[in-house]
């Protein structure tokens, strides 16, 4: 256990301190983070994942049994939600924020960044594919949930656009026929998408870090529990169980436990904000579970591990 949050979570923490410290200061701006952010998704996380997954055994990274258990759960999990926040849950627009905050992890990012430090490269390419398929519905079950609480529903098509267009399900769908049919890149392409790999965890988590904002939780404090518990405890738990309870052992398993139990996805907020959600509840539920996601990641590896499951 000790390993892993030194060598695992570590790391990450520093990175995301960093990245809150340097904002505060002022050597980081708003410009700095929407840029950075913005090469992050266009251009070195899609290379991250296309390398990672072009150069792997397709036979050895895809789990099509894993995957399936992981859509079952997550659609699983986003239906449960759905039904506690009719009953629990006002105002009516912070409902669909709630529930995507207690179900859509931040797999690209910190969850990656955990399974390259814990599982080197043959995990960052399973992990890869895994994550693939659970973004895609991802972002489908979170235009539903948003649109569905909305004050006056609204046409979905352009956010579905957006996911037919989104880099990284294209990267991920590009470099499955290399993975299939183990076709090499030349080298220049090669080296110059690992330089951009290299750049991705690093940027990425300096920039979530900064974007982090603390506000008074008391006026939503229900709210915020409910989707940072779902999200950090329940979701992860879920996942585990079911992957466990299918003959899963090794490294399958603790891929499955670090993707989902990585914090709130800072691509939540943004999704918030365009269809017109509470993105300042949003926000806090990002903040939060990102917190509380570090310990409880350290307990619950740590925990599969000793009980050599992982």
């Amino acid at each position: 256990m000790l390993s892993f949050i030194t060598s695992t979570l570590v790391p990450v923490l520093i990175l995301l301190l960093m990245g809150w410290v340097f904002f505060r200061i002022r050597w980081l701006n708003e410009a700095f983070i929407e840029s950075g952010s913005k090469l992050v998704f266009n251009v070195a996380l899609p290379a991250l994942l296309f390398l990672s997954i072009s150069q792997s055994d397709f036979s050895n990274a895809a789990n099509f049994t894993l995957i399936t258990i992981g859509i079952s759960g997550s659609v699983l999990m986003c239906a449960v939600l759905m039904l506690l926040v009719h009953f629990t849950v006002n105002p009516q627009n912070a409902r669909g924020v709630v529930v995507q905050g207690g179900f859509r992890a931040n797999m690209g990012i910190i969850g990656l960044a955990y399974c390259a430090n814990t599982y080197g490269q043959e995990g960052l390419a399973a992990a890869s594919v895994y994550m693939g398929c659970i973004t895609i519905l991802y972002n489908v079950m979170s235009v539903f949930v948003l649109n569905f609480y909305q004050v006056g529903f609204t046409a979905p098509m352009n956010q579905i656009k957006g996911i037919a267009r989104n880099p990284l399900i294209i990267s991920i769908v590009a470099a499955l026929p290399f993975s299939y049919f183990q076709w090499s890149l030349p080298e220049v392409a090669l080296r110059t998408g690992e330089y951009f790999a290299q750049l991705t965890l690093p940027l990425a988590l300096i920039c979530t870090g900064a974007s982090l904002q603390f506000r008074s939780f008391s006026s939503d404090w229900y709210n915020i529990a409910l989707a940072t518990i779902s999200k950090c405890i329940i979701y992860p738990a879920l996942l585990v169980g079911m992957v466990y309870l299918a003959g899963f052992r090794g490294m399958e398993l603790g891929i499955v436990l670090l993707l989902s139990i990585a914090p709130t996805a800072a691509a939540s907020y943004v999704m918030v904000r365009n269809l017109g959600g509470d993105h300042r509840l949003a926000a806090s539920i990002i903040a939060l579970s990102t917190l509380i996601s570090l310990p409880i990641t350290a307990i619950g590896f740590g925990s599969l591990a000793m009980l050599g499951l992982v």
